[in-house]
C-alpha cells in the first residue's frame, strides 16, 4: 500500500512513511494509493467482533508491509487497553431508526483517543525499530492535543509540543493538557485562535530547514494514520445494526472535517452508507460551502462548542481531491486561493460530488442548549455541546434508514454548558475526579513562528 498527496507533487511513500511525515512536502496531505474493497461477506463477517478484531481486519490492508501482523495485533490491543467500557465503543438508542455512539470512553474522553491512543503505539515501534527520535507539534481545538500528550507522554522518542488558542477551550480541556508532568510534554497557549494554532503548525512543516533540523512530526487530523483509526468505529456501528443486509446513515459533528472524512473512506471501501451527515455549529463554513459552493472563512466566533470553533477544515482538502477526480493541481489551485483571497468556489461538477455523498446542517448556540436539555428529559441521556449539535442535525435527516450520531466527547468535559442546560453538573469519572487540584504547567505564546520555533528548539534539547 502506497500514499500520494492531494496536491501530487510529494514523494510517494509507504504507510509507515506517511505516518512519521505527516503533512507532506509539496503542503498537502496524504491518502492511498488505491482504496481496499471489502465485500459484502467481508463486512458481514465483522458482526459481533471484539472491537480490536474489527480494527485490525479494517486497518491491515492499508499498513501493508510496515508492520507484521503480530506487531499491529499487539498494538491495537494496547491503544484499547485503557478504554473504560468493554466494548469501547458501545451504542444506546435515543428514539426511532437513531442511536448514539458513544466514542468518548478513552483516557481523555474523546473521540481522538480512538486514533491517538493508535498513533502513539505505532510510533513508539516504528521509532524503536529505526532508533530515531521525532519532535511532534500538534494544533488543537480541544481534544486532539489533550489526546496527544496522553498517548506520548514519557516516551523517549517523541518530545511533544501542543499549541491551543489560549482562553478558547473548556477549563477541562486545558487541564488535560497541562497538568501531566513529564519533561518531553509541552502545553503552549497561543494568542489567537484554533485557525492561528493550524497555520503555525502547517509554516512549521513548510520551513523544511527547522524540519528536517528537528525531526517534525505531526498528529493532527493531517496524519492519515488518525483517519485509518477512524474509519474501524463506522464498520463496528454498522455492522451492529444489520450492514452488508442494510444501509445505515451517520451524522458527525465535525470542525476540521477529519471524523467524517473517515466515513466516506468506510463507503470507499464498501460500507454500505447511504447519508454522512456533516453538523456544523455556528461557525459553518462546511454547511455553507455545500449549501452554495463557496468555502469562504469569515472569521470565528467561540462557541460551547469549542473543538467546532475552525473555518480552515484541513482534511475537507482530502474530500476536494476525490471530488476532484483526484486532480491534485486543481486542489493546489484552491489551497493558493485560500490563504490568499481567504476562500474559494468549488466547481459545479466538484460541487455535485460532494452532494452524492455528504449533507450538512448547522445549530445554533440555543438550538444546542435546546437539545442538551431535551434530551436529558427525554432519554436521559447527557449530551455533550459537540454531539448536541450532531444529534439536532440528524433529527434534521431522519428517515427509513437507521441513523447514527457520533458522540463526540464526554459531557464532563464541558461542565458550564451541560449545566446551564440542565441544571446538572456532569461530574469526571473517578480516574479524573482530582484534575482541578493537579498543578498546571503551561507557556503563553504570541502568534508568531520564529518565536514559536526557538521555543521548540531550545525545550527539546534541554
Amino acid at each position: 500500500m502506497k500514499y500520494i498527496s492531494t496536491r501530487g507533487q510529494a514523494p510517494i511513500l509507504s504507510f509507515e512513511e506517511a505516518m512519521l511525515t505527516g503533512l507532506a512536502r509539496d503542503g498537502g496531505l496524504y491518502v492511498p494509493q488505491d482504496i481496499p474493497q471489502f465485500s459484502a461477506a467481508d463486512i458481514a463477517a465483522l458482526a459481533g467482533l471484539p472491537y480490536e478484531e474489527v480494527a485490525f481486519r479494517v486497518m491491515w490492508p492499508f499498513v501493508g508491509e510496515s508492520f507484521t501482523e503480530e506487531e499491529f495485533r499487539e498494538i491495537i490491543a494496547k491503544a484499547y487497553a485503557s478504554f473504560g467500557h468493554a466494548a469501547r465503543a458501545p451504542m444506546v438508542q435515543l428514539g426511532a431508526n437513531h442511536f448514539l455512539l458513544e466514542l468518548f470512553h478513552g483516557p481523555t474522553l474523546a473521540f481522538k483517543d480512538f486514533a491517538m491512543q493508535l498513533i502513539g503505539q505505532l510510533f513508539q515501534v516504528a521509532l524503536q525499530r529505526r532508533g530515531e527520535k521525532v519532535t511532534i507539534v500538534g494544533a488543537t481545538s480541544g481534544d486532539t492535543g489533550s489526546a496527544a500528550i496522553e498517548a506520548f507522554r514519557g516516551l523517549d522518542a517523541v518530545d511533544v509540543f501542543i499549541l491551543f488558542p489560549h482562553g478558547r477551550v473548556s477549563e477541562v480541556q486545558r487541564r488535560q493538557m497541562t497538568t501531566p508532568s513529564e519533561a518531553n510534554v509541552h502545553a503552549l497557549a497561543l494568542d489567537g485562535d484554533f485557525d492561528d494554532c493550524q497555520a503555525r503548525l502547517k509554516d512549521m512543516f513548510n520551513h523544511f530547514e527547522f524540519r528536517d533540523e528537528v525531526s517534525l512530526a505531526g498528529v493532527n487530523s493531517i496524519n492519515w494514520a488518525r483517519v485509518l483509526a477512524q474509519i474501524v468505529y463506522y464498520f463496528f456501528a454498522a455492522t451492529a445494526l444489520g450492514a452488508p443486509h442494510r444501509p445505515v446513515s451517520f451524522t458527525v459533528p465535525t470542525g476540521n472535517f477529519g471524523d467524517i472524512f473517515a466515513g466516506f473512506i468506510a463507503r470507499r471501501m464498501g460500507l454500505p452508507i447511504e447519508q454522512l451527515v456533516i453538523a456544523t455549529n455556528q461557525n459553518d463554513i462546511l454547511h455553507r460551502a455545500m449549501t452554495s459552493g463557496g468555502y469562504v472563512t469569515s472569521g470565528v466566533a467561540p462557541s460551547i462548542s469549542p473543538s467546532m470553533d475552525i473555518q480552515v477544515s484541513s482534511n475537507f482538502e482530502r474530500a476536494l481531491f476525490y471530488a476532484y477526480g483526484r486532480d491534485g493541481n486543481a486542489v493546489a489551485q484552491l489551497m493558493d486561493e485560500l490563504k490568499g483571497q481567504g476562500g474559494f468556489t468549488i466547481s459545479q461538477g466538484a460541487l455535485q460530488s460532494l452532494r452524492e455523498t455528504f449533507a450538512s446542517g448547522r445549530a445554533s448556540e440555543e438550538e444546542t442548549l435546546t437539545t442538551i436539555a431535551r434530551l436529558c428529559a427525554e432519554t436521559g441521556e447527557i449530551l455533550c455541546p459537540h454531539s448536541a449539535v450532531g444529534v439536532k442535525v440528524a433529527e434534521e435527516h431522519l428517515d427509513a434508514t437507521p441513523m447514527i450520531t457520533l458522540a463526540t466527547a464526554h459531557p464532563a468535559k464541558f461542565p458550564d454548558a451541560v449545566e446551564a442546560a440542565t441544571g446538572q453538573r456532569p461530574p469526571l469519572p473517578n480516574r479524573m475526579a482530582d484534575l482541578y487540584e493537579r498543578s498546571e504547567r503551561v507557556t503563553r505564546v504570541a502568534n508568531d513562528l520564529a518565536a514559536l520555533e526557538a521555543l521548540i528548539k531550545e525545550r527539546r534539547a534541554s
